[in-house]
């Protein structure tokens, strides 16, 4: 090598030739890398939400961090796992495996599991509990129950603990009319609870049902009450808002029973006796049942055949009532009959009636088929068919036994409104009969009516010229009297005519001037009379006493 100065000149250098140490040091790296690797293998750096678990020969033991960690030449291996975040509402339950003890960790923070621990669960979140709720938690150790009402957050059982009711609970809201009933299943008893309020249960309480309703009890309202304690009934009839006591159970609201005037109904007694309750009496006109009492319902038969015996009557009418009934007879020439028809009747003694019978429409029915059988059986068709009536006026009023009076019933009336026979070409033929015995019957009818008209005709005729002739008597006796009186006035008129110009003019005037002017006069007043109307009068020459004159006139 040579290097060249500031004059140009070459000089020459020598230069030591350096040792190759590559080798060297890559002989010291496979010697020490199996001494560091031992070294890594033994030291371990730790954050702050980690741990590392070291099993050593005999024990194990953990280490927080952050940290560094060296292991011990006695350890057998390592496990670095996190810790357990919980935040403010967040908890979990460790057990420790040495001890089998449990503890409770509850956010928010770190949890760091000691040595033998381990997480029964993952981290749960923790109840809120509100102003209406609470939460029982049971103690497996302990049996105890710890109650925790509202309000409160971050609620957590504790480590032996477990929730009894499964889940959070609400607190009974009870309104100023509601109560509930609350059975202490450590002690037995039974207490009420009435609002307006917030119920909480005990440890060891249950609601005994679902809330309810006291009971307003007024004019018309009654409560039956049983006490569990004696067992005895009685019934409440103060006008408050009743809320039963823990020993009490109301078996019934009663309202109170009211009767018309023609209504009865029957009480039966605890001892089994019956009293009959009447409308028309001013004291048994409304109640309420007294304990130990009930309401006798009467049962009855009905439909037309009293096929059905579910009538149901608690309040008995005993005014007249109108009954339809139909049933089966055969006549003595073996025709079978339907018959229909109806009963006015009434119940006159009620005691009576429930004394004998239990079915009262169906024994009146019955009673009055087994007549009709009897009185039927004992003519033929046509006979029927011509006194079908009698025969029913005669099943009740000619029945002498007392099967109606023993029951306390009263038939007014028994009509039959139709019947038809049971086999169709039997029908057919009275339906036959029965048309042609209408057609005539008609027939008869009209005939009768055409008569009697004809009849009210004549007489009609009659009596109009019976009028007649009076009408006729009494015109001639008008017009004689009017004529008479005429005759008067115009001879009145007439004389006093003649006697005044006679007084007047007696030398003047002759008989026969008098006469004429009297003519003139009378001839004025039929034109008074004419010029009234429309008619018109035509006069004659002589009439109007009119002559013609000629006369000539000469011309100067």
């Amino acid at each position: 090598s040579s290097f060249s100065n500031k004059f140009g000149n070459h000089i020459p250098i020598a230069v030591a030739e350096r040792p190759n140490m590559i080798p060297l040091v890559l002989y010291i790296f496979l010697f020490l890398l199996p001494i560091l690797a031992y070294l890594l293998s033994y030291v371990k750096l730790l954050d702050k939400d980690e741990q590392i678990i070291i099993n050593c020969l005999t024990e194990k033991m953990i280490i927080n961090g952050p940290k560094v960690v060296f292991l011990p030449w006695t350890c057998r291996s390592s496990t670095k796992s996190k810790a357990i975040s919980l935040s403010s509402t967040e908890y979990c339950i460790i057990k420790n495996k040495l001890k089998g003890e449990q503890r409770v960790e509850v956010g928010p923070k770190l949890v760091f599991l000691q040595p033998y621990d381990e997480i029964l669960n993952r981290p749960m979140k923790a109840y809120a509990l509100k102003a209406n709720e609470y939460i029982r938690f049971l103690d497996n150790v302990t049996g105890k129950v710890r109650v925790v009402k509202g309000t409160q957050g971050c609620v957590v059982p504790g480590p032996e603990e477990i929730i009894v009711d499964g889940q959070k609970r609400q607190a009974m809201d009870l309104k100023v009319f509601e109560y509930i009933k609350i059975h202490d299943k450590q002690t037995g008893t039974v207490r009420m609870e009435k609002g307006e309020k917030l119920v909480f249960l005990g440890p060891f309480e249950e609601f005994l049902g679902a809330k309810k309703s006291a009971v307003e009890i007024d004019d018309e309202t009654a409560v039956l009450v049983r006490n569990k304690r004696n067992g005895q009934q009685h019934l409440v009839t103060e006008k408050i808002l009743f809320f039963p006591s823990s020993d009490e159970e109301i078996m019934e609201v009663r309202k109170l029973i009211k009767l018309a005037d023609h209504q009865a109904c029957i009480i039966r007694d605890k001892n089994g006796k019956d009293k009959v309750l009447f409308g028309s009496n001013d004291d048994q006109r409304s109640f309420f049942l007294e304990p130990y009492t009930e309401i006798v319902q009467l049962k009855w038969s009905r439909g037309r055949r009293r096929e059905r015996r579910d009538l149901v009557l608690s309040k008995i009418d005993l005014r007249p009532m109108y009954m339809s009934f139909e049933f089966n007879c055969r006549t003595s020439d073996n025709v079978e009959l339907i018959l229909e028809g109806s009963f006015f009747w009434e119940i006159e003694n009620l005691p009576g009636m429930i004394k004998f019978t239990n079915d009262t429409t169906g024994d009146i029915c019955n009673h009055a088929r087994s007549r009709f059988i009897e009185l039927v059986s004992k003519c033929t068709l046509m006979e029927f068919m011509q006194s079908f009536n009698a025969i029913a006026e005669e099943v009740h009023k000619k029945d002498e036994s007392s099967f109606y009076s023993q029951r306390g019933v009263k038939i007014h009336s028994l009509e039959v409104t139709g019947y038809r026979c049971a086999d169709r070409s039997t029908a057919d033929i009275l339906s036959e009969i029965i048309q042609e015995t209408t057609n005539r019957t008609n027939r008869l009818q009209q005939q009768e009516s055409e008569n009697e008209v004809q009849l009210k005709e004549i007489r009609g005729n009659i009596e109009e010229e019976k009028a007649t002739s009076e009408l006729l008597v009494i015109q001639t006796q008008n017009s004689t009297s009017r004529a008479e009186m005429e005759g008067l006035f115009e001879a009145q008129r007439a004389r006093s005519f003649l006697e005044t110009l006679s007084v007047s003019f007696p030398d003047e005037l002759n008989f026969k001037d008098i006469i004429g002017m009297w003519k003139i006069l009378r001839k004025e007043d039929a034109l008074k009379t004419i010029s009234k109307g429309d008619a018109k009068l035509y006069f004659t020459p002589q009439d109007a006493n009119i002559s013609i004159e000629n006369h000539e006139h000469t011309t100067n």
